[in-house]
């Protein structure tokens, strides 16, 4: 099973959308997923697990998940107590094309979460009451749609952001690292993924270093990620040919190499497969939006 590649298929000029206080439930959720667009979740209420990149996060009222562009990820609402969030998914060149400071990047949360691979961020306070408001003011330009609505969502997003980043400014980190839940073995397995998806890697190898059988193995690998030692590991590899594809001149061929493919034939097969596009249109997509 491969990680879904979530798209969107809004207005190309305004790439932003709105997934405002909606309940989810176990069975309505996405499997493992990843998509370019930039994404913040914020929890109003209820529980759960949040599973980004090879982290898992408990989900409780007042966390802000932030999501960098391809990670994977999925959620596990609790059925007892279901959760109910807002999403909100942006192109970074919505935002990131429109800062007249040159010290400042109002992506600057996302890049510290990748970075450091800490995804959550638990709200009190004015920060918590401030994202409420402002998630609220965004639903509703989207509803009224009065001139000038695009413009506004745009600096109120940005506004957000910018509350973000000066909080961690301020405060050094992320406020909560991923919870360790679930088994060592798994989370060393995912450890060992993450750092190099580009080498070989069997199920056969992971299950006898974490000392459980191949099938127990299978299965609580599925559970945690929704899907096979295989399909995780090729979505790992196409998130690193993603970026070469995009900040790098290596050649296809040299890029398939070294994240992991003995063939470009494969590597192009694995990235359409996942992507829906063929390495070169990834390239000049990428090329094209940065030019503009």
């Amino acid at each position: 099973m491969q990680a879904y590649r979530k798209s969107f298929n809004g207005d190309p000029m305004f790439p932003f959308d709105l997934v405002y206080k909606t309940v989810k439930l176990p069975d309505k959720e996405l499997p493992n997923h990843l998509h370019d667009h930039y994404e913040l979740v914020y929890i109003h209420s209820g529980t759960g697990i949040f599973f980004i990149d090879n982290c898992l996060y408990h989900k409780s009222a007042g966390d802000l998940f932030i999501i960098p562009g391809n990670t994977i990820h999925h959620s596990l609402p609790d059925l007892e107590d279901p959760i109910i969030s807002t999403a909100v998914f942006f192109a970074p060149t919505l935002i990131a094309g429109h800062t007249l400071d040159e010290s400042y990047s109002p992506l600057q949360c996302f890049e510290f979460a990748r970075r450091k691979k800490q995804y959550k961020l638990g709200l009190a306070g004015a920060l918590r009451s401030l994202v409420e408001t402002v998630l609220a003011q965004i639903a509703e330009e989207l509803a009224n749609k009065e001139a000038g609505y695009r413009e506004a969502v745009r600096l109120t997003t940005g506004q957000l952001l910018l509350q973000l980043n000066r909080h961690l400014l301020t405060n050094g980190s992320i406020a909560h690292e991923g919870t360790p839940i679930g088994p060592s073995w798994i989370l060393q397995a995912l450890k060992k993924i993450d750092e190099h998806p580009e080498r070989e890697i069997h199920l056969s190898d992971l299950a006898r270093e974490a000392c459980v059988s191949t099938s127990h193995f299978s299965r609580v690998f599925r559970q945690f990620t929704t899907m096979h030692v295989t399909g995780y590991v090729n979505a790992k590899r196409i998130i690193k040919a993603k970026e070469r594809l995009a900040y790098s001149d290596d050649n296809v061929n040299d890029i398939a190499e070294k994240c992991g493919y003995e063939t470009p034939t494969h590597f192009y097969r694995v990235f359409k497969s996942v992507t829906g596009e063929t390495p070169g249109q990834y390239r000049t997509r990428c090329r094209s939006v940065s030019i503009k």
